[in-house]
């Protein structure tokens, strides 16, 4: 039998199939013409992503239901428990990151959990090295320098496009360790407020490779040592554009954080879409779900992009976040005066409106807000003043400043450094009732 004959047959058997109804023998037939290595008709084709789609719809919403039944039997099991705030362990945190409260919005930090740090710091260097083994050096040169030139944008008030192949793990040289650093810090505020459970649900918006979840699991891991905390269960969903950055700060997780703490247990969910063509609707996200809502970093320089941002922020706010939900907005210092169109000062009511009003575009009403700052000026230093000052004060990153040298034009010493606003919001209807 020619292979044109029996292409034709198996074509014509398909639609026999569909036609009566008969879904199970469409579904054999439909393998059979995969398996023989033909292509696959506009029908087929459609039939195929059919299925697909149910599929997704099927594991989806099973998961939904075992989340749900989890919290509903961990609730009526009364161990959902909030962490009360402990006056050593607060004292601790304040010693060891060397907290000043300037004022009742600013706090300069120069200090650093050395131990937790240094040891992530090492875990973060051997794997990015493991990682570019895997390519030849004219190979890993190229890559790098499109990273790096993609990054860049940063530094001169554009937005990458973060889609190169080592765009993560340049990432993971030059940012990743000072934001987990912030994020530690702000979940050490929550905390310091009563408001972390042992059941917490998160969604963490352009989350990159996860670096809010990276934050909480150190602040976490502080707390273990010094003192005995419930175990953990953590629902962490990931919104990100970039599958690679995902998929990376899964791996690292893996690597590093699983082996570090047995009795926490995150279940990652990762929604892999462009926030801007993200139907919210018809989303993977599930409604009146979340404790923290969560945008680190993850605000626009170009106008007509940061008003669309927004427009979805409110949406995801409004149908994800539950009753007693939190919004945590990170932004940094520079970034909040440039999209309120202000100059940084010392005046701290110029400030606190400036925040207010930011917040008013998102549909949010502030509960309280803390600038982290290693210098503790609002004013910005010159890049001289400041990297004298750094030299000084601020804790190095001594292990990963090296293969940054090695790797990039870098030339000087990488620290922990902070110039960033932790917002704590509540939705205006939330707060209002």
């Amino acid at each position: 039998m020619s292979n044109i004959f029996v292409k034709w047959w198996l074509h014509q058997q398909f639609k026999s199939a569909l036609n009566s109804g008969n879904t199970r023998k469409a579904i054999q037939l439909l393998k059979q013409i995969q398996s023989a290595g033909f292509k696959l008709s506009y029908l087929e084709q459609l039939f195929k992503d059919k299925l697909k789609l149910e599929r997704t719809a099927i594991e989806h919403q099973r998961e939904i239901i075992n989340l749900r039944k989890q919290v509903t039997e961990v609730s009526q099991r009364g161990s959902n428990l909030l962490l009360n705030p402990a006056p050593d362990f607060l004292q601790y945190i304040y010693t060891t990151f060397n907290l000043v409260d300037h004022d009742d919005y600013k706090i300069q930090v120069t200090g650093i959990d050395a131990e937790i740090f240094d040891d992530l710091e090492q875990q973060l260097v051997e794997y990015i090295e493991t990682e570019f083994k895997k390519y030849s050096e004219t190979q890993l040169r190229i890559k790098i320098e499109d990273a790096m030139e993609d990054l860049h944008r940063l530094k001169v008030g554009q937005d990458p496009d973060y889609g190169f192949s080592l765009t993560p793990h340049i990432y993971f040289m030059k940012y990743f360790l000072e934001n987990v650093y912030c994020l530690s810090l702000a979940w050490f505020l929550i905390y310091q407020q009563g408001l972390i459970s042992t059941q917490l649900k998160i969604l963490d918006i352009g989350a990159g490779p996860g670096t809010a979840a990276y934050g909480l699991a150190l602040f976490l891991q502080s707390c273990s040592n010094l003192m005995a905390i419930s175990p953990m269960h953590i629902s962490y969903y990931s919104l990100e554009k970039q599958e690679s950055f995902q998929y990376r700060g899964l791996q690292f997780w893996r690597r590093y954080i699983e082996s570090q703490m047995s009795d926490m247990n995150a279940y990652f969910r990762f929604v892999t879409a462009d926030i801007f063509t993200l139907n919210i609707k018809s989303s993977q996200l599930p409604k009146n779900f979340f404790d923290f809502i969560i945008v680190s970093h993850c605000f626009f320089n170009d106008l007509e992009k940061s008003q669309q941002a927004n427009h979805i922020y409110k949406q995801i706010f409004t149908q994800c976040l539950n009753d007693q939900g939190y919004v945590l907005l990170i932004v940094q210092d520079k970034k909040l005066f440039k999209i309120c169109d202000a100059e940084p000062k010392e005046d701290k009511s110029q400030e606190k409106n400036l925040v207010e009003n930011f917040l008013k575009n998102l549909g949010l009403e502030l509960v309280w807000y803390k600038y982290l700052t290693s210098t503790g000026l609002r004013n910005i230093l010159s890049s001289g003043d400041f990297a004298k000052f750094a030299q000084e004060k601020l804790p190095k990153q001594s292990k990963m400043s090296p293969i940054l040298q090695k790797y990039t034009v870098q030339k000087y010493q990488t620290h922990y450094a902070l110039d960033d606003y932790v917002i704590l919001a509540k939705r205006l209807s939330a707060v209002s009732s």
